[in-house]
């Protein structure tokens, strides 16, 4: 009984919210970053191939592929991991075990307490400041690449559509030739690249590709990736707030 009660505490006491959002952080890194890298080195395949012969046209884009722009993303792995170290700690010394310490009475489970002085002393705040700004500052960035990583999604649907309006010319009053991908209006290649764009039923084969459409799924998975980074540092973001908030008041005397 007394092992039973001692599970029953610890798994009282577990942060599965902070846990899962864990495990949810690493996953939409990892899908970012692996997808994302992939989905530019075929994008460069397709511009190398069908829009623009010349290796200075698209040189821009090959260095962001080689230095690996999709990759400093991975740093808020380090954040996941620093949090899944604190918050795993906080199972061994459930909130309840603090409660009766200090004479309080039992926070919600989840709220991922730290340790506490004994006798009359100020409770330690194991959730610092910077802490909780370093977690804004994620989500801010993460918000900006999250919006970023729909651009391509969005490129490509719209070359997608084209392509299937082109496939089905009884749906539009537009000819055939006249409907074109233009790669050097979303600033993909300079506007002197030759012959930057493709038209008619050039462009339905492109799009029947399996290169186009391994590409354009894969920077779908990208923004699914970065999407779920970001729900998951909002988690963490909401949890660190709140953890703060409440042990700032358990530090003045406040009963909950």
């Amino acid at each position: 009984l007394g092992l039973l009660e001692c599970c029953a505490r610890c798994l009282i006491g577990a942060p599965f919210a902070s846990l899962v959002a864990t495990g949810l952080c690493f996953f939409g890194v990892a899908l970012f970053c692996g997808c994302g890298h992939e989905a530019l080195t075929g994008t460069e395949q397709l511009i190398e191939t069908y829009f623009s012969k010349n290796y200075q046209d698209y040189e821009y884009l090959i260095d962001v592929i080689l230095t690996g722009v999709w990759h400093p993303f991975a740093r808020p792995q380090r954040v996941c991991h620093a949090w899944r170290g604190r918050r795993a700690g906080d199972c061994g010394r459930p909130a309840h075990g603090l409660g009766e310490r200090r004479g309080m009475a039992v926070v919600p489970s989840g709220a991922g307490w730290g340790g506490t002085a004994e006798g009359g002393q100020e409770s330690r705040i194991c959730t610092p400041r910077w802490f909780v700004g370093i977690t804004y500052v994620l989500t801010i960035i993460w918000l900006l690449v999250f919006a970023c990583s729909a651009v391509p999604v969005y490129i490509y649907f719209n070359t997608w559509t084209t392509c299937q309006s082109i496939a089905n010319p009884s749906k539009t009053s537009a000819s055939i030739g006249s409907l074109c991908a233009d790669a050097r209006m979303y600033g993909v290649l300079p506007w002197n690249a030759f012959p930057g764009k493709v038209c008619g039923s050039n462009l339905l084969s492109i799009c029947k590709t399996s290169e186009f459409q391994m590409t354009f799924h894969l920077f779908i998975a990208a923004f699914v990736g970065a999407a779920a980074t970001l729900v998951s540092l909002l988690t963490f973001m909401i949890a660190a707030t709140y953890n703060f908030a409440v042990l700032k008041l358990m530090g003045r005397g406040t009963k909950f």
